[in-house]
Formats: C-alpha cells, sequence, structure tokens
C-alpha cells in the first residue's frame, strides 16, 4: 500500500510558473511541453489575450498571454518568458508566462479552497490556493483559460 493510501491523501504533480510578481501552478496532467518564448503573428479581431499564433510543428497554436487573461497588465515578453502547450477542451493552446519556476508535488491538504472574498470570476480560474515555501501559489483551473474554443477560421 503505498503512502497515498494509506493517508487517503490525493497527490498532485503541479507546475509552477510566474505572473508578474504572482505565483501560480497547473496541474502537470494537462502539460505537453514548455518552450522557450516565440513571437506570435497576431490575428485580426482575436480577443484581446490571444497575442496570436505560432507554428508548433506544423500546428497553428493560439498564444494566450495568460496575465492578460487572468486580469493583469499584458506580458512583455523577456528573456525568461516561457509558454506552456496545454490542452483545454480538447485543443491544445500555449499560456505566455513570465517564467517556469519548478515541478510542484503537493496533497490534497495542502490545498486550501479559493477565499470567499474574492469575486465569482476569480473562483473559476483559481481552483485553490496553498503556501509554498513561504509563498501564496494559486492553482488554476485549465478548463477556465478559455470559456469557449478558439475559432481560428471566424
Amino acid at each position: 500500500m503505498s503512502n497515498e493510501e494509506k493517508s487517503g491523501a490525493k497527490v498532485h504533480e503541479l507546475i509552477a510558473f510566474k505572473i508578474g510578481e504572482q505565483d501560480f501552478c497547473i496541474d502537470i496532467k494537462s502539460v505537453r511541453e514548455i518552450r522557450s518564448f516565440t513571437a506570435a503573428t497576431p490575428l485580426p479581431h482575436a480577443p484581446a489575450f490571444v497575442t496570436g499564433v505560432i507554428n508548433l510543428r506544423g500546428t497553428v497554436l493560439p498564444i494566450v498571454d495568460l496575465a492578460d487573461r487572468l486580469g493583469f497588465q499584458p506580458t512583455q515578453p523577456h528573456a525568461r518568458s516561457a509558454i506552456i502547450v496545454v490542452k483545454v477542451q480538447e485543443q491544445l493552446i500555449g499560456l505566455l508566462v513570465d517564467g517556469v519556476s519548478s515541478i510542484l508535488t503537493v496533497s490534497d491538504d495542502l490545498l486550501q479552497p479559493t477565499p470567499d472574498v474574492a469575486s465569482e470570476l476569480s473562483r473559476s480560474f483559481v481552483n485553490a490556493v496553498m503556501a509554498v515555501e513561504g509563498q501564496m501559489v494559486s492553482l488554476l483551473t485549465a478548463e477556465a483559460i478559455l470559456p469557449e474554443k478558439i475559432d481560428l477560421a471566424a
């Protein structure tokens, strides 16, 4: 019997990253790869948080500025910026972040619910919060990043 089975607490592996000075993470199961920043080709009439598209081995990959999508100032790409390729609602998208910091292994008992004082919109994006090495880290819900599939043909 594993430690997880004995304690009854489910263990999660999460990719931790920064947006500005804030720490976030996303479930590693939704992550396909992590790439260095690549400038995107803008798309006319795309939502403001979609910076454009890149060619990912022959596939058109939309890039979402995660800071802009979460209501922060848009990302100004720099040398440490990264694109986290995730599968959301059966679609691959790239999430532009300020930098990937680590892989976290946490158990359910470390995850705290999003505080009630947060707006409904905040709670739709942030599944849980946790304290890791003295920092508050927000666990994002990948499915909430795109309210619906981005239609590149529109």
